[in-house]
């Protein structure tokens, strides 16, 4: 069996970010934490590139043009949509969700979704380290992925 290799070498690899501003201290704080990470990996800040859009509805849009734009070896997306009273939640969640996914395979390219759903605050901010980072590594490791499959199959 030929096994493909796991690369978190970040180094040369370029990274979108989308944050939703809705529950800004959750997306901000999110960025904050996978921004390290990706230093941490390798990847130089001068590489990394932030968009804030309004809400969650909102990610799908700008990652699909920056996808377009092909500047970009993985995005990121990052936001939180909180349960409230309505049917509200189902539906941004559904719909980001589907459109982040979307993006992706339309794209191919690498989408590490991150945006968080949760029932109230606490959740959110409990979710707010291993989330972040674990969209850092996703991003890393998913790139280098497809770069290898690219060059070598």
């Amino acid at each position: 069996m030929n096994t493909l290799p796991q690369n978190l070498n970040g180094r040369g690899l370029r990274i979108g970010i989308v944050q939703a501003r809705f529950t800004n201290e959750i997306g901000s704080a999110m960025v904050e934490v996978a921004r390290k990470k990706l230093i941490e990996l390798g990847v130089d800040d001068d590489d990394i590139t932030l968009a804030t859009v309004a809400g969650a509805l909102e990610v799908p849009l700008v990652l699909q043009n920056l996808a377009d734009s092909e500047q970009f070896d993985a995005l990121i997306a990052f936001g939180a949509v909180i349960r409230g009273e309505t049917y509200h939640f189902e539906l941004v969640s559904n719909e980001s969700g589907a459109g982040v996914t979307r993006v992706g395979l339309d794209f191919n390219i690498p989408i590490a979704n991150a945006i968080l759903t949760t029932e109230n605050d606490e959740q959110a901010h409990a979710r707010i380290q291993e989330k972040a980072t674990d969209a850092a590594l996703v991003a890393v490791e998913t790139a280098n992925l497809l770069r290898h499959i690219r060059e070598n199959i």
